[in-house]
């Protein structure tokens, strides 16, 4: 009995090592990770048969009040329940309640008093800016008031009759609300205040009641708004009338459907004109025009009129400063109007470069992803910001008062504009849940933008996408770092997780792990998938496997699941040759060998008296000893060599005669992360060979591999991540021999705490000094 108990405990325990193993490993496949598939997504990652999303249109009208910073609108939405559900109640977003007085936003917001503070951080502790939706109705299509309940940045109403499938209803919405003041309290959207003409820019969007999404993977997603997890929304169509001063120029989502109203015959023309330029921005309200409008203030209105079909979300900007350029790009057989809005404190860059950049980007993204389908792509610009909406985004890139810019802000400035625009493709074409999964549309757009930049121009000075630009924060404080698979409220290091990490990720499938063929292809195969759908994780993830044939769950796993980072070492490397057993070979090579080998002092000092004492007593024995050589082969040798190969087939004797260098090369993987090995091999008469090996290698033991290599070549050094691909945080143990990385360290001053230039202490550094020394107990 004790024997058959002590073997069940054997079993037992070795089969919880072996699940242990097996769930540890890291290249065990995503099933448990994501979701079954099903009817509705398949396993290929693309939609299946019964596949659904719902349809929500609006029809809006408000009034900008400029005098005020007020908005206030009427709706009437149109949902069509294309689920297989019958729907008790809607859900509807209501994101300006971020800004209530009552917000969740501002409760959950930490901080903590320092020795030193901004003002404008002290002044933001105390605002009590109440910028939360005021409704004034909810409504049915023929007037009668709604059920409703409002939770914070959400909104039930409760049907009196369940929405069947297939079925559509009508809401009407009125409501207003205070524009924030973007320089106080920042904001997505907002405006921003001219001080010295006392005029505003508005960029405004959240501004209307939104239907929350209805899907089979999240039911209704109506996760809180609480600042950081964007948004998730429903495809309609749009038409919105905006009353403004009638001296605004409004740029928007969409096509301008009354230009006959508002704009002069002059600026028709322009635009018009813009219409068949493909090279150079036209101006359709230049600066001049601009600044004019800017000395005195309109009293009446004008209505602008948009239209947009099939697109998630509506945005628009508005001002009497702005100057309106525009011109059209050409891409794949389509064409769309790039236009730009900016102020003259925009100026000489936007004028420059914007439209410019704007059209590059649609044409860029169009070559990587899906064909643009929308009319127009429009920058508006800003101080300090960098948001987006479909067809329209804002952003900011600001010279100095007196027109100068550096290198950076002009670099800044492309950039933005280009991740910006791009979100065209990523969420506002590619609809992912932004509530949910930042990084789905940020992280794939950081990874297009950086594609995009590139080919603005050669060497771009690119903060993502390379490999070693995220190594930094690959080695850094795990306790400070979350998953790139986690809730966008909760991660930890925003750009870094959900910008840099998965765009870095993507970079390296693409130039290291499937190449580029395999990879623009799935890329591409994604994106056709799921253009104007909603796609989730599993959908990419499953798709990049089943179009390019590549098994990448131990990819995902390590970069979107876990934590860990690269770092691969050369422990050690043995060279070995073929013993030939041909004594003028291996007589030869112990002598190279042997006088290779550093010689003892003393043996040296030896040899050195024994020459001395026979040159002088018996100069024959030295001569003898001087023409004497131990290594040079004896008919003995010969004869056993001829022997030796008597016992050998001819195939033997031509892997003898081979005369290959054989290097044994240990790896260790440090850091957790699989990687593949790429390996660059220098010989002795300077030329190289590249190796790369697939990340597979580590699929038995993901902690210690070994691999021979041979060449005919004698090898005088082997170096690992030679270009930079792998995210590897330690190149010191990349290289045999091995050779330290340089490490710099700056000089300055001594100073003596406290005191300056004129001999005086300083008060609050001697006060500063004195909380040191207490604190210390001195």
């Amino acid at each position: 009995m004790k024997i058959y108990i002590l073997l069940a405990v054997i079993i037992g325990v070795g089969q919880l090592f072996a699940q242990e193993n097996y769930n540890y490993n890291k290249f065990k496949q995503l099933k448990e990770e994501l979701a079954t598939p099903n009817v509705y997504r398949t396993a290929s990652g693309a939609p299946g048969h019964k596949y659904y999303q719902q349809k929500a249109s609006y029809v809006i009208d408000l009034t900008l009040d400029d005098e005020k910073q007020t908005i206030k609108g009427k709706e009437t939405i149109t949902y069509k329940n294309n689920s297989p559900d019958k729907l008790s109640y809607l859900w509807i977003q209501l994101d300006q309640n971020m800004r209530a007085k009552d917000s969740d936003t501002k409760l959950i917001s930490t901080n903590k008093m320092g020795e030193s503070m901004t003002f404008n951080e002290l002044a933001r502790m105390h605002n009590d800016f109440d910028g939360g939706f005021k409704l004034e109705y909810v409504k049915s299509g023929s007037g009668k008031d709604l059920k409703y309940t409002v939770n914070k940045t959400m909104m039930r109403i409760d049907l009196p009759t369940p929405l069947a499938s297939g079925a559509t209803i009508s809401v009407k919405i009125g409501w207003w609300y205070n524009v924030n003041n973007r320089d106080e309290i920042g904001g997505r959207s907002g405006y921003e205040y001219f001080k010295d003409e006392e005029n505003y820019l508005y960029t405004i969007a959240q501004f209307y009641p939104r239907m929350a999404v209805y899907n089979e993977v999240e039911g209704w997603q109506h996760k809180q708004f609480l600042g950081r997890g964007e948004f998730t929304l429903t495809f309609g169509d749009f038409k919105v009338n905006i009353t403004v001063p009638s001296d605004h120029i409004v740029g928007a989502t969409g096509t301008l459907t009354n230009a006959s109203s508002v704009l002069t015959s002059e600026q028709r023309t322009r635009f018009k004109k813009a219409q068949s330029e493909y090279v150079t921005p036209v101006m359709i309200v230049n600066q001049t025009e601009a600044e004019e409008k800017e000395k005195s203030k309109a009293k009446g209105t004008k209505t602008w009129s948009f239209s947009a079909t099939n697109v998630r979300d509506f945005a628009f900007a508005s001002s009497r400063k702005f100057i309106w350029d525009a011109m059209t790009v050409k891409y794949n057989g389509h064409s769309t109007m790039a236009m730009s809005y900016y102020p003259k404190e925009g100026n000489p860059l936007w004028e420059q470069y914007s439209t410019k950049v704007v059209a590059h980007t649609i044409e860029s993204y169009s070559k990587h992803t899906v064909d643009y389908p929308y009319p127009v792509a429009i920058s508006v610009h800003s101080k300090s910001i960098g948001m987006e909406y479909p067809m329209i985004c804002f952003n900011g890139g600001r010279p100095n008062k007196d027109g100068t810019y550096s290198e950076r802000t002009k670099y800044a400035m492309i950039g933005v504009i280009i991740h910006e625009v791009g979100h065209n493709f990523f969420p506002m074409i590619i609809n992912s849940d932004e509530r949910q999964w930042t990084w789905m549309d940020e992280g794939l757009n950081t990874f297009t933008q950086y594609l995009c930049e590139q080919e603005w121009e050669r060497d771009y000075p690119s903060r993502r996408g390379p490999a070693h630009k995220i190594v930094d924060y690959m080695k850094g404080d795990k306790r400070y770092i979350s998953p790139i698979m986690i809730n966008s409220e909760s991660i930890q290091q925003f750009g870094n997780n959900a910008y840099g990490k998965p765009a870095t990720a993507l970079n390296i499938l693409r130039e290291t792990v499937m190449g580029r063929e395999l990879f623009d292809f799935a890329f591409k195969t994604y994106a056709e998938r799921w253009k104007l759908k909603h796609p989730t994780p599993a959908d990419l993830f499953r798709t990049m496997e089943d179009a390019s044939g590549v098994d990448l769950d131990w990819f995902w796993r390590g970069w979107f699941f876990t934590t860990d980072h690269c770092d691969m070492a050369i422990e050690n490397v043995e060279w070995f040759k073929i013993d030939t057993k041909n004594p003028a070979i291996e007589k030869a090579i112990t002598k190279e060998l042997e006088n290779a080998e550093p010689v003892h002092i003393g043996v040296t000092r030896n040899k050195t008296e024994l020459k001395q004492v026979y040159s002088e007593k018996d100069p024959e024995i030295l001569d003898f000893y001087n023409k004497y050589d131990p290594f040079e082969p004896t008919l003995v040798d010969e004869e056993e060599y001829d022997k030796y190969l008597t016992k050998l087939s001819e195939d033997d004797i031509k892997i003898l005669q081979t005369n290959f260098n054989y290097y044994n090369v240990d790896f260790e993987n440090k850091g957790g992360l699989v990687m593949p090995i790429i390996l660059n091999f220098t010989f002795k008469d300077g030329s190289a060979k590249e190796v790369r090996i697939p990340a597979e290698i580590w699929k038995q033991n993901d902690k210690n591999v070994s691999k021979v290599f041979f060449f005919k070549k004698e090898v005088t050094s082997i170096e690992m991540d030679p270009w930079l691909e792998t995210a590897d945080i330690n190149l010191n143990d990349n290289n045999w021999p091995r050779k330290t990385q340089l490490s710099k360290f700056k000089l300055h001053k001594q100073k003596q705490y406290g005191w300056g230039a004129d001999g005086k202490e300083n008060p609050m550094q001697r006060n500063s000094r004195n909380e040191q020394l207490k604190k210390k107990g001195k």
